[in-house]
């Protein structure tokens, strides 16, 4: 009886989806596996490395910490809902140009992270990005490159 499936509702990247999930999946597990969407990477499984990052109802969470049935009547966006069919968002795009990409692993998550730090902040300082940054861990970059993208589209913004 304790592991039925529960009946959640949500907006995932715009679109409402209805799913009968079980009480201990989460929301990682629902994305990758129920919906596909491959974007959120399972790291640490601790809530330590951000790679999971997606934003509920418009703050950066670890969906690894998340349970699905807790979505039920949220808005979550992931990393695939950020750009129109084949573009880049703004924020993307700055990552390339800035080669803030190289395994890509953190990617999503820091991206994610970069759209909310210029949502939080006008103008965020270098430090303010850095210090808003300290969820998300990258092993390829060292970071500066990722402070350079999201500077840059503060500058714009």
């Amino acid at each position: 009886m304790i592991n039925q499936p529960y009946p959640i509702s949500c907006k995932v990247n715009g679109q409402t989806i209805t799913a009968d999930v079980s009480p201990e999946m989460r929301l990682l597990d629902f994305l990758r596996y129920e919906l596909d969407l491959t974007g959120a990477k399972e790291v640490c499984g601790e809530g330590e490395c951000g790679a999971c990052t997606v934003v509920l109802n418009g703050k950066t969470v670890n969906s690894c910490l998340i349970l699905a049935v807790e979505v039920n009547g949220s808005k979550i966006t992931t990393i695939e809902g950020l750009s129109d069919v084949g573009n880049l968002n703004q924020m993307q795009e700055a990552f390339v140009d800035h080669h803030s990409v190289q395994c890509g692993y953190c990617i999503p998550g820091m991206v994610l992270s970069g759209e909310q730090i210029i949502k939080d902040h006008e103008k965020p300082s270098r430090d303010t990005i850095k210090e808003d940054l300290s969820g998300n861990i990258c092993r390829c970059t060292g970071y500066q490159k990722i402070v350079d993208a999201i500077e840059s589209v503060s500058e714009t913004s």
